[in-house]
């Protein structure tokens, strides 16, 4: 293995550790990276608590979702999340899947969640919101256990950077994982505060052009809270 894709396993490894430790991931959840050299596959966990994953417990998943692992290792049963995703947005190459708990209201109310301070811009106008009902009907376990749920999730993902799931959390696309987490977890936060402010009275959310030039602005500075979340999520390794 060369030592470019081995930085990038353990940046996959610690990023399920960072999401723990910010209260995005708990057992649940999980983060996935494209393959740096084979962009048909990408790399996710084995089928276990996020906060215990490390870079051997990683695994390849082709984009239907077929898991390539000498070790005969299961993955996720939503993997398929992450391989209609990858398959649908060439420009993404990190995906999380969490049950994040502010972002759960969003997604079974009708508040829309939307950039609500700088840091949150890159949620657009507009938070789509899947519906699994529209395509699986109403007798499901709201899990995303097979190739055609995962693209009717991407398709209603579109171009956006998050969709929520209603009654069951959200997913977050990035061009890296660094974006992908950082995403995730103002995702959270932009959650708690849009809540908080609904209290208060009307809210002046950020207009089109300031989304779009504050997440222009932010995914400039991702090396700085990664290193920090780092920092703090290492603490708590062992």
């Amino acid at each position: 293995m060369d030592e470019a894709l081995n930085d990038l396993l353990q940046d996959l490894a610690v990023a399920n550790r960072i999401l723990v430790n910010e209260g995005v991931l708990d057992g649940f959840g999980h983060i996935s990276v494209r393959h740096p050299q084979h962009p048909d596959r990408f790399f996710i966990a084995r089928s276990m608590a996020p906060g215990l994953v490390t870079a051997a417990d990683l695994l390849q998943v082709d984009l239907d979702g077929v898991v390539h692992d000498e070790q005969g290792r299961r993955t996720y049963v939503e993997r398929f999340i992450h391989s209609a995703i990858y398959a649908a947005r060439p420009d993404v190459h990190s995906v999380v899947h969490s049950h994040s708990p502010s972002i759960i209201p969003f997604g079974v109310t009708g508040a829309r969640l939307r950039p609500i301070c700088h840091m949150s811009g890159f949620l657009g106008a507009v938070t789509p919101v899947y519906e699994i009902r529209h395509s699986a009907g109403e007798s499901t376990d709201l899990l995303i256990s097979s190739q055609a749920l995962g693209r009717s999730l991407a398709q209603v993902l579109g171009s956006a950077s998050v969709a929520l799931m209603r009654g069951h959390g959200s997913v977050t696309a990035g061009q890296s994982i660094k974006q992908s987490v950082f995403r995730a977890i103002y995702t959270e936060k932009t959650a708690r505060l849009q809540m908080e402010a609904m209290r208060l009275g009307e809210i002046n959310f950020l207009t089109d052009g300031e989304a779009q030039a504050t997440s222009a602005m932010n995914d400039t500075h991702l090396q700085r809270p990664w290193e920090m979340w780092k920092r703090q999520a290492l603490r708590n390794w062992d």
